[in-house]
């Protein structure tokens, strides 16, 4: 074979082998992988707690019997609009068998007792009238006769009360629970027929109804002790609630409590705020509501996305990698702001031109129709 042709086939096999090589490392290669940027912006910056609660009335007065009976009629419903002194129910006395044996007895005795001083008031009276005893044993006599007529009344009048509820004696053996304030009644948890306790030193009682003024509606919440501290009474409260979601409620904080209270490992504090209330609103009693609290807020600043921050290992100082170039960045540690939990405010170490690296997102890029799959 001419060695012209041996060296013209050699050049052809070389050639080709390095074009099969280009090839499939061409085909195989890693294609060019750059980061996506962000431009810093300006924004408005609020820093707010949003805490859960519920709208309550200011104030609820719980109605209670002073006597323990049967309720017999209940005249109002939940609901209804009172004024002090309106008749809300009745009750009628049903007497403990024991006490009302006691009261009669008492009486009894006072009968007997006030006999035996009438007779002797009678005969020292007319030796009295006679001169025959003086001034000062009379009147001693007469003291004693005045008393046992009073311990007799007394008696019949708590004798009269064991057994209707009364001192007068009333034949409908009722006694009235109205209202004592002026209000709207929230609830009415008896009926006709259940028995209720009287309120004493010993036990609450029975509640016949509570009332409360509707007027007057508080924000009731808990928040975070690591929240607490930022708080201060008199700052602005934005309400929303479930049950009225097209309107916005506003309020003053008015209470921050001094103790909290610790709810699955973590401590509550409960707040309160006075919450504006407009006639045409119809507020009920117990609705679930949220309030927004600002607690500081930036307008037009410097800013960019908490997550395009990184820390350094060794300060934990935040910092941002700033574009110089293609696929070239630049560290640039920087000064923070208020941050609403998604944007940060930048006050130095980056101008408003910065493109920021997004550190946790790659955009691949390839000269042919894309990066290859395995």
């Amino acid at each position: 074979m001419n060695k012209y042709v041996k060296y013209g086939l050699l050049g052809v096999a070389v050639i080709g082998i390095l074009a099969a090589v280009v090839y499939f490392l061409k085909k195989n290669s890693t294609p060019l992988k750059t980061y996506e940027t962000e431009q810093v912006e300006k924004r408005d910056i609020i820093n707010k707690v949003v805490v859960t609660g519920k709208v309550i009335p200011e104030d609820e007065i719980e109605i209670k019997p002073q006597i323990s009976g049967i309720i017999e009629n209940v005249y109002l419903e939940e609901g209804s609009k009172v004024k002090a002194g309106d008749l809300i129910a009745t009750i009628k006395v049903v007497p403990n068998e024991q006490t009302l044996n006691q009261a009669k007895g008492r009486v009894n005795n006072a009968n007997i007792a006030l006999g035996n001083t009438k007779i002797e008031y009678d005969r020292n009276k007319t030796l009295f009238d006679k001169g025959v005893i003086s001034s000062q044993d009379y009147n001693t006599l007469k003291l004693r006769y005045d008393q046992a007529v009073q311990e007799l009344q007394n008696a019949q009048a708590d004798y009269q009360i064991i057994r209707v509820g009364s001192a007068g004696g009333s034949s409908s053996a009722n006694t009235n629970i109205r209202a004592t304030v002026t209000g709207t009644l929230l609830e009415i948890p008896v009926e006709v027929g259940d028995q209720v306790i009287q309120s004493n030193n010993f036990n609450d009682g029975t509640t016949i109804a509570t009332i409360a003024d509707m007027s007057k509606m508080i924000f009731e919440g808990e928040v975070d002790e690591a929240e607490v501290g930022k708080l201060k009474v008199g700052m602005p409260l934005e309400i929303s609630m479930g049950a009225l979601q097209d309107e916005k409620f506003y309020a003053k904080l008015k209470f921050i409590a001094p103790k909290g209270v610790e709810e699955e490992g973590a401590v509550q504090f409960k707040i309160e705020g006075d919450l504006v209330v407009s006639d045409s609103t119809n507020v009920r009693a117990g609705y679930s509501a949220n309030a927004a609290i600002v607690l500081e807020e930036k307008k037009d600043v410097l800013s960019i996305k908490e997550a395009l921050l990184q820390f350094d290992k060794e300060t934990n100082k935040p910092y941002v990698e700033v574009e110089t170039g293609e696929n070239e960045f630049e560290k640039k540690e920087l000064v923070l702001g208020v941050s609403d939990g998604i944007d940060v405010e930048i006050v130095s170490g980056v101008d408003e031109n910065a493109k920021i690296k997004i550190w946790n997102k790659l955009e691949a890029k390839s000269e042919d129709n894309g990066p290859n799959e395995d």
